[in-house]
């Protein structure tokens, strides 16, 4: 746990830095609610120095305070298309929490669109990838943002849940071992990184170094994990996701393991689109209900 700690130290700076800085970003609400769903463009920190993170923020009618779900988005090693990428926003998944009650952050992380800067998850290259490091940069980033949101009056300090797709749910595991007390569950869907290199389905880059850092997340892991993977994923399909679920029970970790149906052409994408998050209520409350003893509060209707 010692190891842990020294790990997640680093977000105590975010907080202390992002006080230091507050006249040069201000973090917050950058842009007034709109939709059934109060969305709302937000800056919150990151852990490169001076770069906010752009963000859209979920929420259901009234004050609150709502539980907090932030949702980690996929990722590429190609720069160009890192660049272009516009703003994630899961819109179908954040609707389907905001309908249970919860707040919903997604933060883009550092190297990506509109937020710029450095590329701190780089898992460097394909034979010789680091991928210990590159889930653990991206929980930092996670977390930087998680922190500032669970400050907030309208956001309930308990019950917080991390829902990480691909490379997001890559640095969702790699939070395993953080304190239960500031997230209750981990949702990933499809967790991994270096899937289909040079665009080949079914395969993936340096596959049992892979599997062994699945086994390293695993190890001293206190959060509960939910492991979605959709059937005809060629990302990381199922018999290989079983093998990193292996590796990470095998280490100490708590994993409940669940294909999901084939959806479209590429079940890698079942998060991001109204047709794929239509199979996701059963899995998704089941997840849910496993965060928290207390019954999940529904938003009413406006």
């Amino acid at each position: 746990m010692a190891l842990l700690r020294g790990f997640f130290a680093p977000l105590l700076v975010v907080v202390l830095w992002s006080q230091s800085v507050a006249a040069q970003v201000a973090f917050g609400a950058q842009g007034e609610e709109g939709g059934p769903d109060r969305e709302q463009a937000w800056l919150v920190p990151s852990p490169e120095p001076n770069l906010a993170s752009h963000a859209v923020l979920f929420r259901p009618a009234g004050e609150g305070p709502f539980r907090l779900a932030v949702i980690a988005h996929a990722s590429t090693q190609n720069t160009v298309l890192r660049v272009l990428t516009p703003q994630p926003q899961y819109k179908p998944l954040a609707a389907l929490l905001v309908a249970r009650g919860f707040a919903v952050l997604v933060p883009e992380r550092p190297g990506h669109g509109k937020t710029g800067g450095k590329y701190l998850e780089d898992q460097n290259g394909c034979d010789g990838a680091d991928y210990v490091h590159a889930g653990r940069a991206t929980a930092e980033e996670i977390m930087a943002a998680t922190a500032y949101l669970r400050q907030q009056p309208f956001i309930r300090r308990d019950g917080t849940v991390i829902i990480g797709h691909s490379a997001g749910g890559w640095g969702a595991l790699a939070l395993a071992g953080a304190d239960p007390a500031e997230i209750a569950a981990i949702i990933a869907f499809a967790p991994g990184r270096g899937g289909q290199p040079n665009g080949l389905p079914n395969q993936v880059c340096a596959p049992h170094s892979l599997i062994a850092a699945a086994g390293e997340f695993g190890r001293g892991a206190r959060i509960p994990v939910t492991w979605l993977v959709a059937a005809n994923d060629g990302y990381f399909p199922p018999d290989f996701s079983r093998k990193m679920v292996d590796a990470f029970r095998a280490a100490g970790g708590k994993a409940d393991f669940r294909v999901l149906p084939p959806y479209d052409g590429e079940g890698h994408w079942i998060a991001e689109t109204e047709n794929g998050v239509k199979l996701l209520p059963a899995e998704l409350d089941r997840a849910l209900k496993g965060s928290t003893q207390q019954p999940l509060a529904r938003a009413k209707k406006p």
